[in-house]
């Protein structure tokens, strides 16, 4: 571990979410063993990345944005709500800007500026879309730990690229399986959902970049980070996990939601 804490921040933003977006290719390999998967057993997966990514948001993202903005003198009220709200923000925007499907749309309910691009290529853009700020979060958590400030530990920004890791695999399964589902190869169905991960490193050196050549945006960076990451909960996450569940077993993607949340607290309080 000694070599990865002598690397410059950049560089260790870059191999974490190289990491991360390795995990969403091993959920896409889930396609070479089976063409469909359980629903209530995918709900389960979904819900765990709800969990981890709500626990992340906080204990890796926005507790720390607080406790920086504090030691710098900045309003730490204000930089925390205003931070958190633009990354609700920024991803409200492109959801309507850039053309994406989620996975219980029909393709007439495609989202953003309207296309002729097949269900394919909008399913596997919702997920690219949606994995932005899980880079961006890696990234300025690696760049934030660079300035020693409280909140900001390099053990901290290793236990989010875990966790951002974590949740990556069923994120990956959800859109390699569905597509060979509907009839692509094993391998091309492998190939859209691994590529649905590889903007989290272009992702992760943007946001480590840009905190470390302006220290007095790495509070108001982490909680835009944090809100982007809680608007994809909400807005996909969750809707996603309760897919095609009945009243009575919706549980399932709410006990996975609750395990997701206590491992990422236990590694990042734990650990961090």
């Amino acid at each position: 571990m000694d070599w990865f804490m002598d690397l410059a921040p950049v560089t260790q933003a870059l191999l974490a979410t190289l990491f991360t977006w390795s995990v969403t290719a091993l959920g896409s390999a889930t396609v070479f063993f089976f063409k469909k998967i359980n629903q209530n057993v995918l709900n389960a997966m979904l819900g765990f990345a709800a969990g981890v990514m709500i626990a992340a948001s906080f204990w890796s993202l926005l507790d720390p944005a607080i406790e920086m903005a504090e030691a710098i003198g900045q309003n730490k009220v204000l930089i925390a709500a205003g931070g958190f709200l633009s990354g609700g923000l920024f991803l409200f925007i492109a959801d309507k800007i850039i053309p994406h499907l989620h996975r219980s749309d029909k393709p007439l309910e495609a989202e953003g500026i309207k296309t002729q691009w097949q269900r394919s290529v909008l399913l596997v853009l919702a997920i690219t879309l949606h994995n932005i700020p899980e880079g961006l979060a890696v990234g300025v958590a690696f760049g934030a730990a660079a300035y020693g400030l409280p909140g900001a530990t390099l053990a901290g920004a290793i236990v989010l690229a875990v966790g951002i890791g974590l949740q990556n695999f069923p994120e990956g399964a959800a859109v390699s399986i569905p597509l060979r589902r509907e009839g692509f190869s094993r391998r091309k169905a492998f190939f859209y959902g691994q590529a649905s991960g590889i903007v989290e490193p272009f992702a992760g050196v943007l946001g480590a970049y840009a905190v470390l050549s302006m220290q007095s945006i790495l509070p108001f960076a982490l909680a835009f980070a944090a809100g982007a990451m809680i608007y994809v909960v909400v807005e996909e996450l969750i809707p996603e996990a309760n897919m095609g569940s009945s009243h009575s077993n919706i549980e399932i993607a709410t006990i996975g939601c609750m395990i997701g949340f206590t491992v990422m607290m236990i590694l990042d309080v734990g650990l961090s």
